[in-house]
């Protein structure tokens, strides 16, 4: 049996008591380490090119949904602002089974007018989502970039409404 001397480091966080690990980590609301991001995951938020969905509005319906916050990492608006929602290792809610080793990032759209599949991205919305993933690909070296629809024994779904592996794949292969 292992005996441990607390505080105790997990994922860079001091954790000083064994109530304070189980409850914070081994519970699941913290990945491991950077080794542990395999994918960045991308998303839509299935809205019309007409309808605002504001953070507050994505806020709300994750916590409708039974989530303590937003699901994704971060969450791109038309105007291409990016806003952060979870810590870098903080295991989202947005993939499942695939949460606890990704990066989640949703852009606002997804929909057309008549509310059918659609890639909306503005220029604004590529230009912020592209900047973002050569971020993270410096942060996390070897992961794949995919899009929700393209995760194995996911539920099946047109998000994020276009090809990510195409439009985004060569960044893996270019980004040191």
């Amino acid at each position: 049996m292992i005996s441990e001397t607390y505080p105790i480091l997990v994922a860079d966080d001091e954790v000083v008591s064994e109530r304070q690990l189980l409850k914070e980590h081994e519970s699941g609301p913290r990945m491991e380490g950077i080794e542990s991001v395999r994918y960045l995951i991308l998303h839509c938020s299935a809205t019309r090119p007409d309808q605002d969905y504001t953070v507050r509005q994505l806020e709300r319906d994750h916590r409708a949904r039974g989530f303590r916050t937003v699901g994704y990492h971060f969450y791109i608006r038309r105007d291409g602002e990016v806003t952060q929602h979870r810590r870098l290792l903080e295991v989202g809610a947005h993939c499942r089974p695939f949460n606890r080793c990704s990066v989640g990032i949703c852009y606002e759209g997804g929909l057309d007018a008549q509310g059918h599949p659609a890639d909306t991205r503005t220029p604004q919305q590529r230009k912020a989502l592209q900047q973002l993933l050569v971020r993270l690909l410096h942060l996390f070296p070897g992961v794949r970039i995919m899009g929700h629809r393209d995760m194995p024994g996911t539920t099946p779904k047109a998000c994020p409404c276009f090809d990510a592996r195409q439009e985004y794949g060569w960044l893996e292969d270019v980004v040191p």
